[in-house]
């Protein structure tokens, strides 16, 4: 503002100068710490592991899923120790997914150990139509972060989000790595273990965005990492590629 407190002195009527300059001052100040105040996110997004350290060959647990079963309105994404498949939990409800006789096998147990594991605590959910117009992954994301900065998230931090409906496409992987290789890239990745598409399903897909914690919990060419699960709950894990659907809903945090 271009009026300074000498300036304010000199307009404020002499009689009234004392009690005037308290009140225009207190008023500056608290429109000064108005707009200074930062918009703070009303959950919290940790995190244990992180990719940089599964791409180096070190593939051990960094937590145990039990320790975080009493947690109330748990959403949790991540890749279970040694790379032996994939971890989703969708309001405290597992969803863990592995390769069995070249098959996928998804449970519920909280038995688990995870090299990485993404979470958070999110008890009420916001609803935004994602526009016809978005449809691959790489517009999703930009969709994504301008709809958070929209309805009050800062982007500065990391934040989950919800995709629910039914997919045009979707790929994924579910991870099994052979034991003894040290040789990481994010193709052999998706290539270890069983990967497929599904197509026209009910989908629902779990994400976190971040700006900042690239190469620890998202891919040095993305700000999302997302997983997923079918409607029936037979198939989850990594998703790699998407293509959505019509009528599809994005979920973020409610304030």
């Amino acid at each position: 503002m271009g009026t300074s407190i000498n300036n304010i002195e000199q307009i404020v009527k002499p009689g009234y100068r004392n009690v005037h300059l308290v009140i225009v001052l207190s008023f500056l100040m608290m429109f000064a710490g108005a707009c200074n105040e930062k918009k703070d996110n009303n959950f919290e997004v940790d995190h244990s592991g992180a990719l940089r350290t599964i791409m180096s060959g070190n593939l051990t647990a960094t937590i145990t899923l039990d320790s975080l079963e009493s947690k109330p309105n748990l959403y949790a994404l991540g890749a279970v120790e040694n790379l032996k498949g994939e971890l989703q939990i969708f309001d405290g409800e597992s969803f863990n997914s592995k390769v069995q006789d070249n098959a996928v096998i998804v449970d519920s147990s909280f038995d688990q150990k995870a090299a990485l594991l993404v979470y958070t605590q999110v008890p009420n959910w916001m609803d935004i139509e994602i526009p016809s117009g978005i449809s691959e992954k790489m517009e999703l994301e930009g969709f994504i972060e301008k709809t958070a900065l929209e309805n009050g998230i800062s982007t500065e931090k990391p934040f989950p989000f919800l995709i629910e409906g039914t997919v045009g496409s979707l790929s994924w992987h579910v991870i099994n790595w052979p034991e003894g290789d040290m040789e990481h890239t994010h193709q052999k990745h998706k290539n270890s273990g069983l990967s497929g598409t599904v197509q026209d399903k009910k989908v629902t897909i779990l994400g976190f965005f971040s700006l900042h914690h690239k190469a620890v919990f998202t891919h040095h060419t993305t700000n999302v990492h997302m997983h997923f699960k079918t409607e029936d709950g037979l198939l989850a894990g990594h998703l790699d590629d998407l293509l959505l659907g019509d009528d599809m809903i994005l979920k973020l945090p409610k304030k």
